[in-house]
């Protein structure tokens, strides 16, 4: 085994993170194609209207292979947003979700964000268990109805 990279988004890497959350959400949650899109949207937005002085994306590789990713971007002076935090099945039991999430609100402290946020659903308890065991807090819950089932939505967010 190799040790894993983090690199900055590169040509490829949209088309993979999209295929990877339509394919692992759908497998895992039963969402429907709408997820596909809002993370084609998310990632759109992010390519063409990044700033590169405060915004930044990591995408986890080894032996070859994309593992996850994380994003920060600016929500506005003071907050960043927390965005497209995943792992590939293989991913998981490497301790690279803890890796990730580091890297990701290390960034935004030196960036001179004073907090982050993020969305998420309730579903997601491997996530939900690492914000809760770094500090970070549920500031809103909220059954909806997206992506073709019932979820419940989350806001959480932490002091940097």
């Amino acid at each position: 085994m190799t040790e894993i990279t983090l690199r900055n988004l590169q040509i490829g890497d949209a088309g993979w993170l999209i295929q990877q959350h339509g394919e692992l959400y759908a497998r895992d949650e039963g969402f429907d194609a709408s997820f596909e899109a809002l993370v084609a949207e998310i990632l759109a937005d992010y390519i063409r209207n990044h700033d590169n002085s405060c915004e930044r994306a990591w995408i986890a590789w080894e032996d070859g292979q994309r593992l996850g990713s994380i994003f920060c971007v600016r929500l506005d002076e003071q907050t960043a947003k927390l965005r497209l935090f995943l792992l590939t099945p293989a991913a998981r039991g490497k301790k690279l979700g803890q890796r990730l999430l580091a890297e990701c609100m290390r960034y935004a402290k030196a960036k001179g964000y004073t907090r982050m946020q993020l969305w998420t659903h309730e579903s997601h308890e491997a996530a939900c268990a690492l914000y809760v065991k770094t500090g970070w807090q549920l500031v809103s819950s909220k059954p909806v109805h997206s992506f073709g089932v019932d979820l419940v939505e989350q806001s959480w967010q932490i002091a940097l």
